[in-house]
């Protein structure tokens, strides 16, 4: 009885910490599905910016310029930090960052679909910078808000990162624009890929997300998946007007009434099948890192060794 009540306070004060949007620390009681959605959510997330860094690394040895290249090679030193951030939060709610990157390389964790699609062309360096990095600040800016402590404040440096790699995306584009017609076409052609993906970032509709309305309850989530999608369409097409490009959606049109744009339909039998495993890259992207994992199996083995021969000296 007594166990029963203490439980029952416990869950009132996280109640009410959730409903004065105060935070949840790692110390706290909190619910275990809570939890397990945090882990859920925080690992995917650091997954995608391991996996992410694939797409552009492909680059860094073709760039056009030294310039260029340390852009990208810093870029890509970011995504690389951003997956450390992430991992360590995780760690706070009781996983290894062993059993995560197990789990990634096993597919019983999944990361962001748009890292399933292949980088063709240069230009495609910088439409992840504009497009993809757009839609993951705007994404993640208002997780700088999320009721988990150590997820949130792990945010706000990325999202810091996040909204340079977005310029830089953007004025390497611009750059391209006023090139030859050869790189404008380049542009284009790359937007057409990337344009519809970019959207999908966002997850499925919030009719299909089973864990949306869970997730805004607990202020996990301060905005839905469609929400964040408009978001991103009423964000972008100015900056695709100024840039000189075209969406590839002919429904998108001004709706005076919302004040937003209306846009045409996601195709979600594609998204659906990325996410099951059969994207253009999936398979690609899970054997890069299998090999990185294990390549790297020395330096993990020499590091417990010399972990293990410290304690022994003390």
């Amino acid at each position: 009885m007594t166990a029963v009540a203490d439980e029952a306070d416990l869950q009132l004060a996280f109640d009410s910490t959730i409903a004065h949007n105060d935070r949840i620390e790692p110390r706290d009681w909190m619910p275990e599905d809570y939890r397990k959605t945090l882990v859920r959510q925080i690992a995917q997330h650091a997954h995608s910016e391991i996996i992410g860094m694939q797409p552009e690394g492909n680059w860094i040895g073709r760039a056009p310029s030294l310039r260029r290249k340390a852009i990208l090679l810093a870029k890509v030193q970011d995504e690389a930090g951003h997956g450390l951030y992430l991992y360590s939060a995780c760690e706070t709610l009781g996983v290894s960052r062993e059993e995560l990157t197990l789990k990634l390389m096993s597919g019983a964790q999944k990361y962001s679909s748009i890292f399933n699609y292949p980088t063709l062309s240069y230009a495609d360096v910088g439409t992840i910078g504009w497009l993809v990095d757009g839609a993951a600040i705007c994404n993640q800016v208002p997780l700088c808000r999320t009721s988990y402590g150590p997820y949130g404040r792990a945010m706000i440096r990325v999202c810091k990162e996040e909204s340079f790699h977005q310029r830089q995306g953007y004025e390497l584009l611009m750059t391209m624009m006023r090139g030859t017609d050869a790189q404008r076409e380049m542009v284009q052609e790359s937007v057409d890929r990337f344009w519809w993906p970019a959207l999908m970032m966002f997850g499925p509709p919030d009719g299909d997300s089973p864990n949306t309305e869970r997730s805004m309850a607990w202020g996990i989530k301060r905005h839905t998946n469609d929400e964040l999608r408009q978001r991103m369409v009423d964000m972008t097409v100015p900056q695709a007007e100024k840039l000189g490009v075209t969406l590839p959606d002919p429904d998108i049109r001004w709706n005076e009434e919302r004040q937003s744009y209306d846009f045409g339909e996601v195709d979600w039998d594609e998204f659906w099948a990325v996410v099951k495993g059969n994207g253009p890259c999936n398979e690609q992207r899970l054997a890069h890192r299998r090999k990185a994992y294990d390549d790297g199996a020395w330096v993990r083995e020499a590091a417990m060794a010399y972990a293990a021969r410290e304690e022994t000296a003390r």
